[in-house]
């Protein structure tokens, strides 16, 4: 393994194990992870393509208390690895683990239909400048990527009224919808804003299985003050470890 950096989020409550050159954790996996509201002891959470385990970590320390299982798959074995020393160390591996898989061919154990939800942070595009690090390139722009593939094998691992969470960029808004309609419901689209009078560069995806409720468009959250500070809102998440439905 690499050598890695002893990291931290939600204000030191969590710590985190990240590559020193390679992928890291952004303000976008905390963000994702504050769109998960509620949950009920005993549910289960799939985070699919988990990275540095940003995104199952903050669940992991929100929801501490009602332990659900919380499974994060992730490719790049350094990052699985990593993430499961990131759980022991936050005495979180009673209720929270990662497996080194390829998506296109999961552990027979990842059955489908059986999470109550299922959060991710895919890949961006072929199109996207890759980065020179083999990791973050991996991790940002994954050869013979499909984002179609990727959103249908989360709904494929969804339980009957199971919750969708996705985080990318705002240029994919349309392909994910595509690929949502006729499959999900109750979509909740929230764009978020580097800085006031700034076109969104990130969208939030919410959905759920089995809901027909229409879609809705958020206002969205701004990240940054013009003066580069978070904003009170993007506080509450980033640092408090609030939910985004308890602004």
């Amino acid at each position: 393994m690499d050598d890695y950096s002893h990291d931290y989020l939600l204000d030191k409550r969590v710590k985190i194990f990240q590559p020193l050159n390679g992928y890291r954790a952004s303000t976008d996996a905390v963000i994702l992870s504050s769109m998960v509201g509620k949950i009920k002891k005993g549910e289960s959470i799939l985070d699919v393509g988990s990275g540095t385990g940003a995104v199952s970590l903050c669940l992991a320390s929100r929801f501490a208390e009602k332990q659900p299982q919380i499974t994060g798959l992730e490719l790049q074995p350094e990052l699985a690895e990593l993430s499961n020393l990131s759980a022991e160390a936050n005495r979180f591996d009673s209720f929270l683990r990662y497996i080194n898989c390829d998506i296109k061919n999961k552990p027979q154990e990842i059955k489908n239909c059986s999470f109550n939800h299922v959060i991710t942070n895919p890949p961006y595009s072929e199109s996207d400048m890759p980065s020179p690090n083999p990791s973050k390139a991996l991790a940002h722009n994954h050869n013979n990527f499909s984002l179609k593939a990727w959103i249908e094998f989360c709904i494929k691992m969804m339980a009957p009224l199971g919750h969708f969470y996705m985080i990318n960029r705002a240029e994919a808004l349309d392909e994910i919808l595509a690929v949502l309609h006729g499959k999900l419901g109750h979509i909740e689209v929230i764009p978020l804003f580097s800085k006031a009078g700034q076109k969104a560069k990130r969208v939030v995806i919410r959905a759920q299985k089995d809901n027909h409720t229409p879609t809705q468009i958020h206002a969205g959250l701004i990240i940054h003050e013009a003066n580069g500070e978070y904003t009170q809102a993007s506080h509450q998440i980033l640092r408090l470890g609030q939910s985004y439905d308890e602004l």
